[in-house]
């Protein structure tokens, strides 16, 4: 990356609007920006109404122009930020001028990798922006936030640390009389490595939880043909995405759709009906009901008539049930299209198992999947140190030493260009 470039990108979103954000980062930008506002000297921070013109005096835009002075800024360079109308003529205009001033357009998150390599954000922040922009729901954006903000940050850096003085003491066992080490030193950082390793543990079994709250809750509406499924998943999604008919087999494929429950982002899906075909095109689409059933974070189940099994991972439901008489059980959910009953109690039946499932994703870290790699490999190193600890203290202090090496690469304090440039390159441009 070549930091000593000026560059720009289109930080709002692109297409015609009110209001576009221009971002410009590099060195030494006052001139430039005393360029823009039409001035001999500026204020920083504050915001300039300038008739904005190129160098044959024409009038690109009227616009709000602020400048950011290195290193409080978002990128730690000088930023520029130029509030114009949201044309794309007018955009290109201001492209144009920037060109013929020795700037270039930013690559995908290279205003989010120079802030990195500035010590403005480490990558469990640049995570936390990336989960920010991609938030559908409530609950995404508070999961984010919690990351951008440093909450992830605070947690991994301790660990780190725990990790560096454990393997510090350990390294220090080798090295000094036991008369000049605090008592019982060897017990206590074994103790400590046992409840670190435990911490990170806990962490990690958070992991589905966290993947479904950023990717969506995955629920699968599964049952034999003709039973209803379509007519639940259209009542659930509140239009006629699926095709409903008498004919059993009508469900080919899987139909998706995306609704929010209660903050959380929902994959609710309809599937071919389970059973024996010669069809060709209805095998294919059986098979994929097995493969979503694979993905599934919960199952509804149904059915016409009770079943002689009911599981209690899945969600029960007798659907027609306008046609039945005894409807006693009290293990499984009664719904009727005809008669619009039963819908309330599934809905709130779905909410209530989907809190449960996703209540270990409240208060902990947020992982994805570059940090739960790496949590793994920390955890299994913790493990070597525990496991295979023989009163060598410098087979000890390695193990915990690699493991804080792989706390390090989450947070970017040890890293490779692989690993940030995979992670920068999720941004947009203007990031």
């Amino acid at each position: 990356m070549n930091t000593q470039d000026t560059i720009f990108a289109l930080s709002s979103a692109p297409g015609k609007s009110g209001v576009a954000v221009v971002r410009i980062s590099g060195n030494d930008l006052s001139k430039l920006f005393e360029r823009i506002i039409n001035k001999n000297e500026h204020i920083v921070r504050h915001a300039y109404y300038t008739n904005f013109k190129d160098d044959n005096n024409d009038l690109i835009d009227q616009c709000i122009a602020i400048f950011f002075s290195a290193p409080n800024s978002f990128t730690g360079e000088d930023v520029i930020e130029i509030y114009s109308h949201g044309a794309s003529a007018v955009i290109d205009k201001i492209f144009d001028f920037l060109r013929g001033y020795n700037c270039r357009i930013a690559n995908r998150g290279e205003f989010s990798q120079r802030a990195f390599y500035n010590n403005k954000m480490d990558l469990t922040d640049v995570d936390g922006l990336i989960a920010l922009l991609d938030a559908q729901t409530d609950k995404q954006r508070q999961s984010a936030l919690r990351s951008l903000t440093g909450n992830d940050s605070k947690t991994y850096t301790d660990w780190r640390n725990q990790m560096i003085e454990i393997s510090a003491y350990a390294a220090a066992i080798l090295d000094y009389d036991e008369d000049d080490l605090p008592k019982d030193i060897d017990k206590k950082i074994l103790e400590k490595t046992k409840t670190l390793l435990q911490e990170l543990k806990n962490s990690v079994d958070g992991f589905h939880a966290s993947r479904a709250l950023r990717n969506g809750f995955n629920i699968v509406l599964i049952g034999e043909t003709n039973v209803g499924k379509s007519s639940i998943f259209n009542k659930l999604v509140g239009s006629n995405r699926a095709i409903v008919s008498d004919i059993a087999g009508t469900t080919r494929d899987v139909v998706s759709s995306q609704i929010d429950l209660d903050g959380y982002l929902v994959n609710l899906s309809d599937t071919a009906g389970i059973r024996e075909s010669n069809d060709i095109i209805e095998k294919i689409g059986i098979e994929r009901t097995h493969d979503e059933i694979e993905k599934a974070d919960l199952i509804i189940h149904v059915y016409n008539n009770i079943p002689e099994i009911i599981k209690s991972d899945e969600i029960t439901v007798i659907n027609k049930s306008d046609l039945l008489t005894d409807k006693s059980n009290k293990n499984v959910i009664y719904t009727s299209v005809n008669t619009d009953t039963g819908f309330d109690i599934l809905l709130n039946t779905i909410k209530q198992k989907m809190h449960e499932l996703m209540g270990n994703s409240e208060s902990k870290i947020t992982i994805n999947e570059r940090t739960y790699e790496l949590l793994k490999e920390a955890i299994s190193e913790l493990e070597n140190a525990i496991n295979k600890y023989d009163g060598n203290y410098d087979i000890f202090a390695e193990h915990v030493h690699r493991a804080s090496d792989a706390i390090g690469k989450i947070l970017g304090v040890i890293t490779t260009s692989e690993i940030a440039d995979a992670t920068f390159s999720r941004l947009c441009l203007g990031k």
